[in-house]
């Protein structure tokens, strides 16, 4: 099995479970932000296997020197995640058991290590997953939206035509949607979301875990300006989710809502809402509730 005498402990050990004498890839969630969100499965886990094949060698470092975990890296990211697999494939074929690990949290989520576990899997190697910390779970079990049926889509594109073009085939989702965002792309993230999804509730975790955690929650444009408001607010980490389509009011159309969203810059609801249906066709008590939504009143 290992080379190390304590690896015995290693309860998904194929040699132990099957008689196999390959190793095991053990599948290591590490925490999003406070250090002692970690299992001491976890923790066991990193100290027993044979090597660590880490996002980055020296980011995981602090987290093994704080857990008196001695083993020995190897880095494995997105650039070298390939001309890796042999090597990994060729140390679990001699027995070593191996723990895959990325930056934070569960790899494999927006985190290098699906090109290894397939590779792996079809090899006929076993993979075990250690679960622990995800900033997705984290964000939903704070978040009090919908979590009966949720998607995860990971960063949307950096350009904004390209943002939009992805958030109008998601528009007419009923699940909660789920994005992760960066600090520069915040602000600018927000404006094409109001822009395609009108006024849904939503929510923003933002440094989940950490020294300077919030969750904010209200319509997107409410979440736009206590971003806008504050910068404290604009740096960090984000989770954003978003309620899914419901009820007849987000069933208009993107063109009604972006003639809307032109009349209320110097209309009433009640007025925009009338003008909009006759231009449109469409009717207009839909019009006017998309139209308190707009302002946030809905």
């Amino acid at each position: 099995m290992s080379s190390k005498e304590s690896s015995n402990n290693l309860s998904n050990n194929p040699s132990a479970t099957t008689g196999e004498s390959a190793g095991c890839l053990y599948v290591v969630a590490t925490p999003i932000g406070n250090i002692d969100d970690i299992s001491a499965r976890a923790i066991r886990t990193l100290q027993e296997v044979d090597l660590i094949a880490a996002e980055d060698t020296r980011h995981s470092q602090r987290l093994c020197q704080h857990y008196g975990i001695n083993t020995k890296m190897l880095s494995l990211h997105e650039h070298n995640e390939m001309t890796r697999v042999e090597q990994i494939a060729a140390k679990l074929a001699n027995g070593l058991n191996i723990a895959l690990i990325s930056d934070a949290g569960t790899p494999l989520i927006s985190d290098p290590g699906y090109k290894l576990v397939r590779e792996l899997r079809q090899k006929g190697y076993k993979i075990s997953p250690i679960p622990g910390p995800s900033a997705i779970i984290s964000a939903l079990s704070v978040a009090g939206l919908a979590t009966d049926s949720f998607s995860f889509w990971g960063f949307l594109p950096a350009k904004s035509s390209a943002r939009q073009q992805k958030l109008k085939g998601l528009c007419s989702n009923s699940e909660t949607l789920v994005f992760y965002e960066s600090s520069h792309r915040i602000k600018a993230c927000l404006a094409d979301i109001i822009d395609i999804f009108g006024q849904r509730q939503a929510v923003i975790g933002r440094e989940l875990t950490k020294t300077f955690e919030t969750v904010l929650s209200g319509s997107l444009e409410q979440l736009k300006q206590q971003i806008s408001q504050d910068p404290n607010q604009q740096k960090g980490e984000f989770v954003l989710l978003i309620e899914g389509q419901t009820g007849t009011v987000n069933k208009v159309d993107t063109d009604s809502k972006q003639l809307l969203m032109e009349l209320l810059t110097e209309l009433a609801p009640n007025k925009a809402a009338k003008i909009a249906a006759k231009i449109t066709g469409k009717k207009k008590q839909k019009l006017y509730q998309l139209a308190l939504e707009i302002q946030g009143k809905g």
